[in-house]
């Protein structure tokens, strides 16, 4: 099992980037699968869900509006698109991968990629 985060990076403050989680070794499709960030001296905080099923998201408050997460199942990959970022959207952002049945609960995290905004 595999997720690799790819597309961080040093960015103005009011600039975008997409981040991609690259998943493998999974069925890709029956999972949720969600953004995390931790800045430094922070825990580690939920921005972004979108479900296996029907794709349904949600959103932290403090990046609605601005973040949009999505997935591509034929490429096993979920992306975040980050507009509008601020000095306080740096952190080392994380995907993770869920499914939860009777008994069992599988979940997986990539090795993070770090966001810094900064002028």
């Amino acid at each position: 099992v595999q997720l690799v985060e790819s597309g961080g990076g040093l960015v103005q403050p009011g600039g975008s980037l997409r981040l991609s989680c690259a998943a493998s070794g999974f069925t890709f499709s029956n999972y949720n699968m969600s953004w995390y960030r931790q800045a430094p001296g922070k825990e580690r905080e939920l921005v972004a869900t979108i479900t296996s099923v029907g794709g349904t998201t949600r959103y932290a408050d403090s990046v609605k509006g601005r973040f949009t997460i999505s997935r591509d199942n034929a490429k096993n990959t979920v992306y975040l698109r980050m507009n509008s970022l601020k000095p306080e959207d740096t952190a080392v952002y994380y995907c993770k991968a869920l499914r939860v049945v009777p008994g069992y609960r599988y979940d997986y995290w990539g090795q993070g990629t770090q966001v810094t905004v900064s002028s």
